[in-house]
């Protein structure tokens, strides 16, 4: 739910973006019954718009869950990991007994069988949060260039750039 203010009357009316249907471009004030325009618009084209429009931009919630791309590399192919809600731990595959639940084809031997942990949890808006942390890992893990420190737990974004030994991976919403 976000919180908007009718242009014409003024009044305060709570919009549950979840609930627009695909396409709307205005609805009908409750108070005044006079059209309120809307645009659902992405993170770029909200960043574009121009900040005195009587249009009220909605940003949709993200209602999918995101992805894990391996990047290739002399260790492994591309390699593409949908997330589902739910804990998820990442690592080498290996012939041995794990509880890997996304198994990496790399040669990689310094990323370990179960590397990192990807937690995939509903958010109050319907959307979902991906919290990572490091699994115990020998080699430790990289986020964003900066390395996890025991039991730290990080709200991945899109684009986020997540390295288990040597083997780079990509967070994609």
């Amino acid at each position: 739910m976000i919180s908007v203010k009718c242009p014409h009357c003024y009044v305060k009316l709570k919009v549950d973006e979840n609930k627009l249907p695909v396409g709307i471009t205005s609805f009908k004030c409750p108070e005044c019954k006079r059209f309120v325009p809307i645009s659902i618009l992405s993170d770029k084209k909200k960043e574009e718009a121009p900040a005195s429009s009587d249009t009220l931009l909605i940003q949709p919630v993200k209602t999918t869950t995101g992805k894990i791309t391996v990047l290739k590399s002399e260790d492994a192919e591309e390699q593409v990991f949908p997330l589902y809600e739910g804990l998820s731990i990442i690592g080498r595959k290996s012939s041995s007994r794990s509880n890997t639940t996304i198994a990496i084809h790399t040669t990689d031997r310094s990323m370990s069988r179960e590397h990192i942990r990807i937690e995939v949890k509903k958010n109050i808006k319907g959307g979902y949060n991906h919290y990572l942390s490091d699994n115990n890992s020998k080699n430790h893990t990289l986020y964003n260039s900066n390395c996890l420190e025991g039991g730290e737990v990080i709200v991945l974004k899109d684009n986020d750039e997540i390295i288990i030994g040597r083997t780079v991976l990509r967070f994609n919403e």
